[in-house]
């Protein structure tokens, strides 16, 4: 009864086969499975005098359209797209918050300088002065606005890191798990569980489009995953955990460190590309602090020369400027770790040698020269400084270190990241308190003889010398002197000569033999302008440093301007990239497709071929069943 057996078997591969087209049937929309199909072996044939007779055929196995080489360009351009989308998501919001032109900062900027031109214009005015104020609060609540929103973007990200770590470690959970399963069920039945390999393949695509992963497969079925510069997550079925925590270097940035044998290991941020955490860590490295840090610097050096101008001048009632703003200082940072007991601390020495950078201190030994500064930007170090030169080695500050240190102690330094946020106006400005008059003034002697004029006289920096101060020309040797020695300077007209190391003096015309000029105090200066008009010469004057290193070389628009520009630019670049990588993403899915997806008309067809299969193999038992009845009816 060869031929019934064989019918038999037809008949079980055809409804296996019918049962495989109606699972990839169901499977047609579910995301990451791959198309199964049986694969059939002919049956050991039976050897007789008249040759070997075939007994049909049986199911081998049922596999799984798979190419580890397309669904590993699927994962990797997959990585990519998820970290570009989620970086652009990030700095779409700065971008758009940066360059409005209602809520950025330029609107703010010209308001207020064209309200000290005003005061330029009428320094009398109390409407004026008090609308000067009044734009110096505005512009205040624009630098805290925009800081506000980086801060909040900041603890967005916080948050999605901690999140995407909990998802991270409960995937590498699943992962663990669904290879216990397969390790289990491949060694019981030395067939591959194509679902659940499907499953596990769909654990790994989801992991990453969290963070770059690579897998290695092991030879009992399982697979071994890595991420970052090759920390396992997964070992068969052991799971490696990571963690979300604030920095102990600064408490206010979320790190992710990884849990090992040693306990807890911070990963550089470079370590994890790709993903949306990769994406996340790059964008927090890369724009949001430096814009943060840039939009600082603006903020204080704003404050500072505003200030310093308004020092040089003296307000309605003849008294000395005061403050303008409230100047933030330098947030310093002490280690966690830290085991000895200093504190650092700094103020700003110079304004225009302040760079968007942040920096490092660190103890390195117990010897003289025993500490070094990290250019957290560049990453360049300076090394070998001692207690004196390390206080100087931040470029515009002067640092103040207490207490005791320990070798390995770390001191962040922030000198701008916050100022925009701490910003304020000084309580003690008020229309009347607004310098716009020079403390001293020039007169000729109304006996003079030759041509000479005052043109301009101003305070160039503190403390005001003792006035009056009298001078007197020299023909013979073109030379003013003054006070005791006398002090001689030399006369060029239109040219400022410098008067008792802080005043400027300039004169035009011819000063005659024994001509005498007087700087003394502005007794009188309601309608002076003079100090006035150098703060509004602060508008353009090249007082920025742009970026990380370098002199001052733009103003408080161009600065503000190259800002705008350093995120667009890098939102145009990441928009471009994330459109192209999707592009390749979509090609790497359709190759993989073309082999694993499911062919609804390809499966139809299947099963009208399986189910002429199976009526045959039907009808083959049937001739089968008639013929073995014919030989039963046979009388002996």
């Amino acid at each position: 009864m060869s031929f019934y057996s064989v019918g038999v078997s037809a008949l079980n591969n055809a409804q296996l086969a019918l049962t495989t087209a109606g699972h990839n049937i169901a499977n047609v929309a579910t995301d990451g499975y791959h198309r199964q199909s049986v694969t059939l072996v002919t049956n050991v044939p039976i050897k007789t005098g008249s040759g070997f007779i075939g007994q049909g055929a049986n199911v081998q196995t049922i596999t799984r359209a798979y190419n580890s080489f397309l669904d590993g360009q699927v994962s990797q351009a997959q990585t990519q797209v998820s970290s570009l989308n989620a970086y652009q998501s990030q700095i779409n919001q700065i971008d758009n918050m940066l360059a409005d032109p209602n809520a950025g900062l330029s609107p703010a900027l010209q308001n207020f300088f064209s309200a000290v031109g005003n005061v330029a214009t009428n320094p009398q005015s109390i409407p004026a002065r008090q609308s000067l104020v009044s734009s110096g609060s505005a512009m205040v609540s624009r630098f805290q606005a925009l800081a506000q929103n980086f801060n909040d973007i900041q603890n967005g990200i916080n948050t999605q890191i901690t999140s995407s770590v909990n998802t991270i470690n409960s995937l590498a959970q699943q992962i663990s798990s669904v290879n216990t399963q397969i390790v289990a069920l491949t060694g019981a039945t030395n067939q591959q569980p194509n679902d659940l390999l499907d499953t596990r393949d769909k654990l790994i695509s989801q992991l990453n489009q969290l963070v770059r992963a690579t897998t290695v497969s092991q030879s009992d079925g399982s697979v071994n995953v890595f991420i970052g510069n090759g920390q396992p997550l997964v070992i068969g079925n052991q799971t490696f955990a990571l963690t979300a925590s604030p920095s102990s270097e600064d408490a206010s940035t979320v790190v992710v460190g990884y849990q090992s044998g040693g306990g807890n290991i911070v990963l550089p941020n470079g370590s994890l590309s790709g993903g949306s955490l990769g994406g996340l860590l790059d964008f927090r490295t890369n724009t949001l602090n430096p814009a943060q840090n840039a939009l600082g610097q603006i903020a204080l050096t704003i404050a500072k020369n505003v200030n310093d101008q308004q020092a040089l001048g003296q307000d309605l009632a003849g008294v000395a400027g005061t403050k303008f703003f409230t100047l933030p200082t330098p947030t310093t940072l002490t280690g966690s770790f830290n085991t000895g007991t200093a504190t650092l601390s700094g103020v700003i020495s110079n304004v225009s040698a302040l760079t968007t950078s942040d920096y490092q201190v660190q103890v390195t030994g117990t010897g003289p020269n025993a500490y070094s500064v990290t250019n957290l930007t560049t990453n360049v170090t300076t090394s070998g400084l001692d207690d004196t030169t390390v206080l100087t080695a931040i470029p515009g500050l002067t640092l103040s270190l207490g207490g005791v240190v320990a070798v390995g102690d770390k001191f962040t330094v922030q000198p701008t990241k916050y100022a925009a946020q701490n910003i304020a106006l000084s309580s003690t400005i008020n229309a009347t308190t607004v310098a716009a008059a020079s403390p001293v003034v020039a007169n000729a002697k109304s006996t003079n003889t030759g041509t000479a004029q005052v043109t301009d006289s101003e305070l160039t920096a503190l403390p005001l010398p003792s006035l009056p101060i009298t001078l007197t020309f020299n023909s013979a040797t073109n030379q003013f002197s003054y006070g005791a020695g006398p002090t001689l300077v030399n006369y060029t007209a239109g040219s400022p000569m410098t008067i008792a190391g802080n005043i400027t003096l300039t004169l035009s015309g011819a000063p005659a033999n024994g001509d005498v000029f007087t700087i003394g105090a502005n007794t009188n200066g309601v309608a002076d302008n003079r100090n006035m008009l150098l703060m509004a010469n602060l508008q353009t004057a090249n007082t920025m440093v742009p970026g990380s290193s370098g002199g001052a070389t733009t103003s408080y628009q161009g600065a503000y301007s190259q800002l705008v520009s350093f995120v667009g630019n890098k939102a145009a670049e990441i928009k471009v990239t994330a459109a192209a990588q999707q592009n390749m993403l979509t090609q790497a899915q359709s190759a993989q497709q073309s082999l694993s997806g499911v062919n609804l008309d390809e499966e139809a067809a299947n099963l009208l071929r399986y189910q002429q299969a199976y009526q045959a193999a039907g009808k083959m038992m049937q001739i089968a069943t008639t013929l073995f009845n014919t030989l039963l009816s046979i009388t002996p």
